[in-house]
């Protein structure tokens, strides 16, 4: 996503882009996130001209269910024709012959969940899609849409200042087999330790428009950062990397989706993998939101509203 919005002034140079997205896979990445909504379309088309020589080498992943009016979102729509018309424009700009993955991006309240996963579920029938996928999905939504169609993974936002999913969606989907994929693993750049106290954001920003990057709640949220830093600096590890590893150790089913544009952020990201965590770490980590609290929500009031909240 940051490839195409979200995070300020986008990349120049798209050849670059392509070469970060290709140095990831000859590193070890095999998954790839992009969306319709990205851009909008631009990202599809990026990651499609990134992926053409390597394409048995990953699962990508992409989703439906905005109503896009020259170039804005205006609000869901996952309505059976729509879904149907977002495969095959997803499937010619990513130049694949099948999606890996297709999540419902935000759920409809207009459209019944059961109607959403019949419709990917012919969808799969017809070649065009492996594997269906929902995403801010409640535990209730999850379950009435794999009575219907088997729900491979559910996306969210989780990290260790959004605990949100741990609740509900974490057990249920440990009880039915669904794989989870956490996006802002790292709080949105949050705990890269690159965000200043007093740092401010671009209006192109999405962070511009998060209390929690507000001033007043940065500086309230240094003492997480502080804390994940100085267990990094304990373990040989920078806090980004704690926060990944962390994640990976809630379950066995977790895979995040940390995004960057940069080759050495790839190289970091992946050494996480490699960071071991003790029980009392984990543990630890585990209770630093209720030890010291969570300045901020993790979106304005239009994006709580987008996500149900």
């Amino acid at each position: 996503m940051g490839m195409s919005m979200s995070y300020g002034p986008n990349p120049g140079d798209r050849d670059d882009m392509i070469g970060v997205l290709r140095y990831a896979v000859e590193h070890g990445v095999t998954f790839i996130d992009t969306a319709e909504v990205y851009g909008p379309y631009e990202n599809e088309e990026l990651v499609g001209e990134a992926i053409a020589p390597i394409r048995d080498e990953v699962i990508v992943a992409t989703k439906f269910g905005w109503n896009i009016v020259d170039g804005k979102m205006q609000g869901t729509d996952s309505r059976p024709e729509q879904i149907r018309r977002v495969a095959d424009a997803s499937l010619k700009r990513l130049g694949v012959e099948t999606i890996d993955l297709f999540y419902q991006h935000r759920v409809d309240p207009n459209v019944p969940i059961e109607d959403v996963a019949g419709t990917v579920g012919e969808l799969v029938a017809a070649g065009k899609v492996r594997h269906f996928g929902l995403s801010e999905a409640g535990a209730s939504t999850i379950r009435r849409a794999h009575a219907v169609f088997p729900v491979t993974a559910v996306q969210s936002e989780y990290s260790l200042w959004t605990r949100d999913p741990e609740a509900e969606v974490l057990p249920t989907l440990a009880e039915l087999g669904i794989g989870f994929v956490p996006f802002s693993p790292l709080g949105k750049g949050f705990f890269t330790g690159t965000v200043s106290a007093n740092q401010t954001f671009g209006a192109d920003e999405i962070r511009a428009r998060v209390p929690r990057f507000q001033a007043e709640s940065l500086a309230a949220n240094q003492a997480l950062l502080d804390h994940v830093t100085a267990l990094g600096e304990q373990r040989e590890a920078t806090p980004g990397q704690i926060a990944l590893a962390w994640l990976l150790a809630q379950a066995p089913f977790i895979v995040t989706i940390p995004g960057t544009r940069r080759r050495e952020r790839i190289d970091e990201n992946a050494g996480a993998t490699t960071v071991r965590l003790s029980a009392d770490d984990i543990a630890d980590l585990n209770h630093l939101v209720d030890r010291l609290g969570v300045a901020g929500d993790r979106y304005n009031e239009a994006g709580m509203k987008m996500v149900g909240l």
